[in-house]
């Protein structure tokens, strides 16, 4: 008999898996389900995508206006939501974005968007093995250098 003949034999043992294993199923990585939520992409992409210089701002002028509010009412927020502008669709494998950004004047917006898009499907498929199947970004608006920022700075230092 060989061994291919062996292995299929019921109760038999995989090379390099124990006994034990081989009852319960297989290894420990097999047994069970990891689920990534829609919000937890889009932290991660949020967070890559304000990483590349040449991005303003991310989200629409409501929200950004909308978000400046919410963070000036006591108890509102508070910080900058790292999800704003950020819409993600996970599913079990793959995953796919849209995202809303501001760019600095004087920047090229398709070398910014390239650049964009690159450090956002290395951190998502990094930090949650899904394959990102696309990264549709929406540049919305340019940050000229004499305009005030719709978000304002903290009155802390």
């Amino acid at each position: 008999m060989s061994d291919t003949d062996e292995r299929s034999k019921p109760g038999a043992v995989r090379q390099g898996e124990s006994a034990a294993q081989s009852r319960r199923g297989g290894g420990p990585a097999s047994r069970g389900r990891t689920t990534i939520a829609d919000g937890v992409v889009e932290k991660i992409a949020g967070l890559a995508a304000r990483e590349v210089l040449g991005v303003h701002a991310m989200g629409t002028g409501i929200s950004r206006t909308f978000g400046a509010v919410r963070d000036r009412v006591p108890g509102g927020g508070g910080t900058k939501s790292v999800t704003r502008g950020v819409k993600a669709e996970v599913g079990e494998v793959q995953t796919a974005l849209d995202l809303d950004i501001v760019v600095e004047y004087g920047v090229s917006i398709t070398d910014v968007a390239r650049d964009v898009r690159e450090n956002v499907i290395n951190a998502v498929e990094r930090m949650t093995g899904l394959e990102v199947v696309e990264v549709n970004i929406a540049v919305g608006d340019v940050k000229l250098p004499d305009e005030e920022d719709d978000e304002p700075e903290s009155r802390l230092q």
